[in-house]
């Protein structure tokens, strides 16, 4: 969606829409499914730019990284950003080409655009990005799969291989601490 910002100036602009996210877009293996994005929210004029705040509101089917079953969650991230217009350094934070610069603590709440146009995806985009946890889990006391015959742990019968499998590789300093302990 693209909002003209010099329209803004004189009414807020308001928008409740619905996006369809294709999951490969996000480049994240562990996002197995996207729902439809609910996506609404306001930009509003305030000066040195504008504000958008906006809420998302979606489901996400994702992998858990310790047993591999896929798990939905309802998400609903709140974005808050300044807008600001400035030509010299386009694509700072946002839209047009990126180029290197330093980044300061206050460009942390702040997209840059180049001309008084905002586009809107980029900003859904990395929204997304960020709310896909870094390791999902099912659940959070989650057993994981079983390092030797690989069934679900999670399972009341889920395998009967024993715990007490020794590395091979601690077995020169288990045989230091038994003859350090005698």
């Amino acid at each position: 969606m693209r909002i003209w910002l010099d329209q803004v100036r004189d009414e807020p602009f308001s928008w409740n829409t619905t996006e369809t996210v294709v999951p490969a877009v996000l480049e994240r293996p562990e996002l197995v499914d996207l729902g439809p994005v609910a996506w609404r929210g306001q930009v509003v004029h305030a000066d040195p730019g504008f504000f958008l705040r906006a809420r998302l509101s979606y489901e996400q089917a994702l992998s858990c990284t310790r047993c591999l079953k896929v798990f939905r969650e309802t998400t609903k991230p709140e974005v808050e950003l300044m807008i600001l217009v400035d030509r010299a350094r386009s694509g700072a934070g946002g839209g047009g080409e990126r180029g290197e610069h330093e980044l300061h603590e206050n460009d942390l709440g702040a997209f840059y655009v180049a001309e008084e146009i905002l586009d809107t995806d980029p900003i859904l985009l990395e929204q997304l990005q960020l709310n896909i946890p870094m390791k999902p889990l099912c659940r959070v006391d989650c057993a994981g799969l079983c390092p030797s015959c690989g069934a679900d742990r999670n399972e009341p019968e889920a395998c009967s291989c024993t715990e007490s499998t020794a590395d091979p590789r601690w077995a020169g300093l288990a045989a230091l601490r038994e003859r350090l302990d005698t």
